[in-house]
């Protein structure tokens, strides 16, 4: 090929190049690694991110906070899992935080951050999140980005469909994945549909502090309770819950809890559960569970065991429970912003069927029953339906609401993000994520005012998207412009754990609100030690307490003797700083728990108990100032039975 070919060729390629960029552009269509979607991302150093966004960290048994539109990682927090980063779960003061009746549970698998609402608003004071495994659910308190709370649900297999929030954060709502035999009992597992039942917990929050008790459970028939979402508007009373496995099969749910049309949405009247309550309905029954709750002035958690819960059976409470058919192993049930259209995502059917509160309640009104379940009325399906989206594609999980009349529904089979119109039902956009798109997150998106900038695809796999780790590769997260009428792909951004779902929520509702140090006058920790001055060392039979101060950058004491093997030795470490952004760290060379991290103000305890004869060193583990390798100190330990003295 000659240069004036070349030349030409050329010119072909940049032209055909051109209208290629041209083409997409006019489509409104991404352009991965353009330089638009590089500044739509951008967070200039020193500026904030928009958005904060909570992540379920799945296996990890923590919350993930993200800033959007950056996807950079700003915190882990600790709730169901011990996190030596900063001792949670291994210190004094938090151990009991991961109490159960089954012991103390040091991880779990934590899947649906909840924020609470007001009016149906999301409104920045807490978080709640679920414990699958072992059935919990905690909150955190958004003041200090800290797990405040952690409450058992008992009777429950498996806490899934959990803590989705009433309009007023009056309750959290859980549902039971596994059924099991309620009381529990030794019974075979053959006779399931005779001796297997299902749980509808709701959790009551105390609209002050946020401090939750169990109020009430419903017992349901023996199925596998899924997902939830609470009414909101006109709708604002009741709670719904997907569920699956209606054949009550089990053994290969494959093949054996796949073969009816349609399995159930359970419409649930929770304010008549109120009523029926104040009536005497509810029956006290066996339920054991632990509510752990950390108190603020001591900074240390205290747990209480509870033996009982009240218990409605709803064949004793008429109108308590419907069962509305929905197409088949529904995974998600959504409520868009007006309280009017309930969504049910079918994860092995070809639609998503959108049904109508005004048409259920009509339907309940007219006896629109096509027979019972468990003695429960299930509603005509054709009575309640609003309308169907077709070619939804395969897998759909779950939908969010932009706030704009548009509803988005992740398909985890073919992978994409399909957007459709409230009312109308057509499809209107599709996009690709990558890949096996599980949950999807609107900030607000269930809400009645979701902030319809941003959608975020949680992916199940990465395959080739990042560098590769090894057989485990990074869990992803891919950022969504929905502001235009055609969605376009921003960022891929790696995340911990396996996120299931995430909440998100405008900065400016909880960044100004932020707890920044705790102030010394208000620490009630019993072993608190608030100057220099206090600061000692006290033998109580072969306890010793170390009470310890530290500040930039020294502890007090730094040399302590009269320690002896065989003695369990506390370390009460006091950070007297009062500037944000100072904590101290401690650590103890043997200790088999963990550091600690001590906020400015705060109190925590590390236990040690020597196991050798010797001098060990201690030292501060987080970078305080120029001086910081100089922050150390040691402890000689004596013989069982030395004379050593205690001195410090």
């Amino acid at each position: 090929m000659n240069k004036t070919m070349m030349r030409v060729v050329g010119v072909i390629l940049v032209i055909a190049t051109f209208l290629l960029i041209s083409e997409c552009a006019k489509k409104d269509k991404p352009i991965l690694g353009s330089s638009d979607a590089a500044s739509a991302v951008y967070v200039a150093p020193g500026d904030y991110d928009e958005f904060y966004s909570f992540m379920s960290g799945g296996f990890s048994g923590q919350v993930s906070v993200y800033g959007l539109p950056s996807g950079r990682l700003f915190k882990q927090i600790p709730v169901f899992s011990v996190f030596p980063e900063n001792g949670y779960g291994f210190t004094e003061e938090t151990k009991s935080m991961l109490q159960t009746t089954f012991g103390q549970i040091p991880w779990d698998d934590a899947h649906h951050p909840e924020l609470s609402q007001t009016d149906g608003v999301p409104d920045g004071r807490w978080l709640f999140i679920n414990a699958n495994n072992t059935p919990r659910v905690a909150r955190i308190d958004l003041k200090t980005f800290e797990t405040a709370e952690i409450i058992e649900i008992p009777n429950s297999g498996g806490n899934h469909g959990s803590p989705f929030i009433t309009q007023n954060t009056e309750y959290v709502v859980a549902s039971t994945r596994f059924s099991v035999p309620i009381p529990q009992r030794d019974v075979s597992i053959d006779t399931y549909k005779e001796n297997f039942n299902g749980t509808l917990t709701f959790i009551k929050v105390n609209p002050d502090d946020g401090a939750m008790n169990i109020k009430f459970q419903i017992l349901v028939p023996g199925y596998d309770y899924d997902l939830a979402h609470a009414g909101k508007g006109p709708s604002h009373g009741w709670a719904f819950f997907t569920c699956y496995n209606t054949e009550q099969a089990n053994t290969l749910l494959e093949v054996n809890a796949s073969k009816n049309d349609k399995d159930f949405i359970a419409a649930v009247n929770w304010k008549l559960a109120e009523k029926y309550l104040a009536e005497g309905k509810g029956k006290t029954s066996p339920g054991e569970h632990y509510n752990n709750r950390m108190d603020h002035s001591t900074h240390s958690s205290v747990s209480k065991l509870t033996k009982t819960v009240l218990v409605l059976d709803p064949a004793d409470c008429p109108g308590l429970i419907y069962y509305m058919p929905t197409p088949k192993s529904p995974h998600g049930v959504d409520i868009d912003p007006s309280g009017e259209y309930i969504v049910g995502g079918g994860k092995l059917a070809a639609v998503v069927s959108v049904h109508s509160f005004s048409k259920m309640l009509k339907a309940i009104e007219e006896k629109k029953f096509i027979g019972d379940a468990g003695g429960i009325p299930v509603l005509d399906y054709d009575a309640t339906i609003a309308g169907e989206v077709t070619n939804v594609g395969l897998g759909p999980l779950h939908t969010e609401f932009d706030g704009n009349g548009y509803a988005y529904t992740s398909a985890f089979i073919t992978s994409e993000v399909v957007k459709w119109k409230l009312g109308t039902w057509e499809i209107v956009d599709r996009i690709p994520s990558y890949y096996s798109i599980g949950h999807l997150m609107i900030p607000g998106g269930d809400s009645r005012k979701p902030w319809g900038k941003y959608l975020v695809a949680l992916n199940k796999m990465t395959k080739d998207r990042y560098l590769s780790t090894g057989p485990e590769l990074a869990h992803a997260a891919q950022l969504i412009d929905i502001s235009g009428e055609k969605m376009k792909l921003l960022l891929d951004f790696p995340t911990i754990g396996e996120p299931h779902y995430a909440q998100g929520i405008p900065a400016d509702l909880i960044h100004p609100n932020t707890t920044k140090i705790y102030e010394l006058e208000h620490n009630m920790h019993p072993y608190r030690t608030l100057s220099e001055k206090e600061a000692r060392v006290e033998r109580k039979g072969n306890e010793v307490h170390v009470y310890m101060t530290t500040i930039r950058t020294h502890f007090k004491p730094d040399n302590i003797e009269g320690v002896q093997v065989g003695d369990v030795v506390y370390f009460h470490v006091t950070n007297l700083e009062q500037d944000w952004d100072i904590p101290h760290g401690f650590a103890m060379q043997g200790a088999i728990n963990s550091e600690l991290l001590v906020m400015p103000g705060a109190t925590n305890t590390l236990r040690w108990e020597p196991q050798r004869v010797g001098v060990f060193p201690f030292y501060c583990t987080d970078f305080c100032s120029a001086l910081h390798q100089e922050m150390q100190g040691y402890v000689r330990v004596s013989p069982k039975g030395s004379k050593v003295p205690i001195s410090f």
